[in-house]
């Protein structure tokens, strides 16, 4: 099956997929995802395939979901901007719901799927590039990798919400309270990750455990897998995330939320960025904010 915004590579009885947009950090489409599914059902329907490991190209894994203006008519029907033939647009709370429902099945695939997905991060994992990995049932993590997800300060909510089930609730509402991102290291230290190595180190760890799981049969890899996912299902995990689709929906009726749009609209996404995290910048309290901070002031020290 071909794909145009992600990588599937085949090699014996692992299976890679590499998000595939480098030069937008990894930016995720409705294509992207709707490729994403297919290639994790694809391989989660080839009996040999043991395990899947999801990587990013270039810099980054992901820096979320790809906010920019539709460059065509296409794209805006895509996302619901510019609704044709009768179909829904984002008039009101149950349409914004309805889209980001749809998004939300694609990358629920990630759970739903037989085979263990094992995510390599590198670079940033940001907004919805951590709804994608926090799915996977492993993430190891670059020690340098940058976690988090920074438009809870004025774009709305995570869509998919696992983060109280991975670092329980004070470290959930600290990173949906202020929008700070941590390190992979930090992020490792309090479970958000399975386990950080040094950059140079990712892949070979990745491959790894991915070898460990190949000589395992795929039957049990499945059973035990889906054993965890029933645990979690058991405790709220499935309902949180419809939950979490509605409560998305419901912060995007803020007025911040609207501002922010607007001065994309105004402006360009940039200059956006900008005014959403440049109130942030000077504020510390974690390893990353830290290492931003003296990076910033190395570059002004030439």
């Amino acid at each position: 099956m071909p794909y145009e915004q992600i990588l599937y590579e085949r090699d014996g009885a692992k299976v890679r997929i590499t998000l595939n947009r480098p030069e937008k950090l990894n930016a995720m489409t409705p294509r992207l995802q709707r490729e994403l599914s297919d290639a994790l059902w694809e391989a989660d329907g080839t009996s040999d395939v043991h395990v899947i490991i999801l990587r990013g190209a270039g810099r980054a894994f992901s820096a979320g979901y790809d906010i920019s203006p539709p460059r065509t008519v296409e794209e805006a029907h895509a996302t619901g901007l510019t609704p044709a033939d009768g179909r829904r647009g984002r008039r009101d709370f149950d349409d914004d719901t309805w889209w980001i429902e749809r998004d939300q099945r694609q990358r629920n695939t990630v759970l739903d799927v037989h085979k263990p997905v094992i995510a390599q991060v590198h670079g940033y994992c940001l907004a919805g590039g951590t709804d994608l990995a926090l799915l996977c049932d492993l993430v190891v993590a670059a020690e340098d990798a940058v976690l988090g997800f920074p438009p809870v300060r004025n774009q709305g909510s995570p869509v998919n919400h696992m983060w109280t089930y991975l670092v329980g609730p004070q470290w959930a509402k600290y990173f949906l309270l202020t929008g700070d991102q941590v390190t992979g290291a930090e992020a490792a230290r309090i479970g958000l990750v399975w386990k950080a190595v040094p950059h140079e180190r990712l892949e070979a760890e990745v491959e790894a455990l991915a070898d460990k799981m190949c000589r395992i049969d795929p039957a049990i890899l499945s059973a035990n897998k889906r054993i965890v996912n029933i645990a979690l299902e058991m405790m709220g995990a499935r309902t949180v995330q419809r939950m979490a689709s509605e409560m998305d929906s419901r912060a995007r009726l803020a007025p911040a939320v609207r501002q922010f749009y607007q001065m994309i609209a105004e402006n360009g996404l940039k200059a956006a960025l900008e005014w959403r995290d440049g109130p942030f910048a000077d504020l510390t309290g974690s390893e990353a904010a830290e290492r931003r901070k003296a990076e910033q002031e190395a570059r002004l020290k030439g």
